[in-house]
């Protein structure tokens, strides 16, 4: 077997490191801000679809379910217990194969069934009998299955459907990961057991200036949950302990934190929801708007505008190609000795195959000492293992063993 040399580039990047720079940006969108609902249920359709699929087929038919949109409904929260007037409206949309050999395959029903199953687990107070109507307009298509078999035959690597690009960095700065594990732990099953008022709409804001790090948390709280403002402080008071406690894992830096600056107990304005999602009160959403697939937004970095959730996880580079980027420059800044920071980028050809990208870059900013000829080599070798290994991402995702937003 004749050994695929691929187009990969490892070169030194000129460039001040994130951590050396006076002024660093980073958010995290919760789970259950609106545009992460969105991210989450077309994900969620995705791999219902491609789960059922192989089911049925033993094979992931196309598909592209990255076209949600959450429309804001409208509400009365109030201490004790408001009520939603308006349910949050959630359109499904995209593409899938609905035919199989003139056998009907049931895209709708799967896709609703996902989207419900994700909304109890991702927004706990979410009514789904009132408080939401979920529309699937996902488009038709259909397949010869002897004709997909015979495809995947010729072409056990799949062809790119799209010349786009991913892309990935590594390590992360004390402040993204300051961010990333802040909102993980408000929305972790330990600390809602604790304190059930804080809602899963929560945004996170890190901003450092020099070696000062300010952190600004945005976090619904559910009105039922609290029966005056001196309970809805308490919550505060709690939400601030936490993140105090994440910012003392990961620095030394001086850090102030805010939670909920926007209140104003004089006029009696308090961030308080029905659901515990913005989405009740007319904040919509939309695919692709939100975190990268490392779960943030990083405006000091590289990233792609690509949506990735609800991709096909079979042939879409929109997809695989992110998280590869993401998978490869990981290992690369925890495996090969000497790199402050890796960035990747990957470009497909659409109806190539997809472990042949056009090119795979990888740039590298040496730590001090070191040079690009000890770091060359083995980070060279991990990306092409990974390209070698790329049908591996697919298996990932549909074990749930990676995420895209």
């Amino acid at each position: 077997m004749v050994e695929k040399v691929r187009n990969i580039v490892v070169e030194e990047i000129v460039r001040t490191p994130v951590e050396m720079q006076q002024v660093e940006l980073v958010e995290r969108k919760g789970i259950g801000h609106p545009d992460s609902i969105a991210d989450g249920i077309a994900e969620a359709v995705s791999r219902a679809l491609s789960r059922e699929y192989i089911r049925r087929y033993g094979i992931i038919l196309h598909h592209n379910t990255d076209q949600v949109e959450v429309v804001g409904g409208r509400a009365y929260p109030r201490f004790g217990g408001g009520e939603v007037i308006k349910p949050i409206y959630i359109l499904l949309s995209g593409r899938a194969v609905e035919m199989v050999d003139k056998e009907f395959f049931p895209v709708h029903e799967i896709a609703i069934k996902a989207a419900k199953e994700y909304l109890r687990k991702a927004v706990r107070h979410l009514d789904l009998d009132y408080h939401v109507v979920i529309d699937s307009r996902i488009g038709q298509g259909s397949v010869d299955l002897v004709g997909v078999f015979n495809k995947a035959k010729e072409n056990p690597i799949p062809l790119a459907n799209d010349t786009s690009f991913g892309v990935g960095y590594a390590p992360l700065s004390e402040t993204e990961r300051i961010v990333l594990e802040t909102e993980r732990l408000l929305n972790s099953d330990e600390f809602k057991k604790k304190w059930p008022a804080v809602g899963e709409d929560i945004k996170v804001m890190g901003l450092r200036k020099g070696d000062e790090i300010d952190l600004t948390i945005a976090a619904a709280i559910v009105d039922s949950e609290v029966d005056n403002p001196d309970d809805y402080m308490a919550v505060k008071e709690a939400i601030y302990e936490a993140a105090k406690g994440v910012v003392e894992e990961h620095t030394q830096r001086p850090t102030k934190i805010y939670v909920n600056t926007a209140d104003d107990p004089k006029k009696g304005i308090y961030y308080i929801t029905v659901t515990g999602t913005s989405a009740e009160a007319g904040d919509d959403g939309s695919v692709g708007r939100g975190n990268r697939v490392n779960g943030l937004i990083p405006p000091n970095r590289h990233m792609s505008m690509e949506a990735a959730a609800g991709k096909n996880p079979v042939s879409h580079v929109g997809k695989i190609y992110n998280i590869l980027a993401m998978l490869i420059a990981n290992d690369i800044a925890e495996q090969v000795e000497g790199v402050e920071e890796v960035y990747v980028r990957i470009l497909s050809q659409i109806g190539k195959p997809i472990d042949e990208p056009l090119v795979a870059s990888v740039q590298i900013i040496p730590k001090r000492g070191y040079s690009l000829d000890v770091i060359e080599k083995p980070a060279y070798e991990i990306a092409d293992a990974w390209l070698t290994d790329i049908n591996k991402i697919q298996k990932m995702i549909l074990e749930d063993k990676i995420t895209v937003f």
